[in-house]
């Protein structure tokens, strides 16, 4: 008996496909959350290039003017970054002047960061700029849905709370 011949359900390679499906992508919130992501941060980057910062340095520096006197390791941890990538985020920002990483008298091995007047006066007006780029990114989102999303994004951050750093 004869086996009926199988339709490709695909197009031969030379022909390609004509359109991509990411259907069961979709149906996953680690690929919205991704795919927005990107779209934030591409907005993000634009927004802190005038000031001569990126994602990182901007954090890094919000965290030392909020917290002076801040440990770098307990910098590290607040970014979540392992402390050898921690060293070239504050030797950047010292390099700028924007900070000033001193030695702590009772701990010789502890640096504590503390913002200059310079690093002070950047910081402000880069928190001026993103809360523009979080306008032009949320306008049209409700409060309340802002609120729902931070919730839920801080649920999923906690349940990782309790795995391991990689790296």
């Amino acid at each position: 008996m004869k086996r009926p011949a199988i339709t490709p359900v695909t197009p031969a390679p030379e022909e390609g496909v004509t359109q991509v499906s990411d259907a069961t992508l979709r149906e996953f919130i680690g690929y919205h959350m991704k795919r927005a992501f990107n779209v934030v941060q591409a907005d993000l980057n634009q927004t802190l290039k005038p000031l001569e910062l990126r994602m990182v340095t901007y954090s890094a520096l919000v965290l030392i003017v909020d917290n002076p006197g801040l440990r770098q390791s307990q910098l590290a941890e607040a970014l979540d970054v392992e402390r050898a990538n921690l060293v070239v985020i504050v030797d950047e920002l010292e390099g700028r002047d924007l900070i000033t990483r001193d030695r702590v008298p009772t701990d010789r091995r502890a640096y504590a960061l503390n913002p200059t007047l310079a690093g002070r006066r950047l910081c402000s007006k880069a928190v001026e700029a993103v809360r523009g780029h979080e306008r032009r990114m949320l306008g049209g989102m409700e409060e309340e849905t802002k609120q729902a999303v931070i919730r839920a994004m801080s649920l999923i951050s906690r349940g990782s709370e309790g795995g391991s750093k990689g790296g």
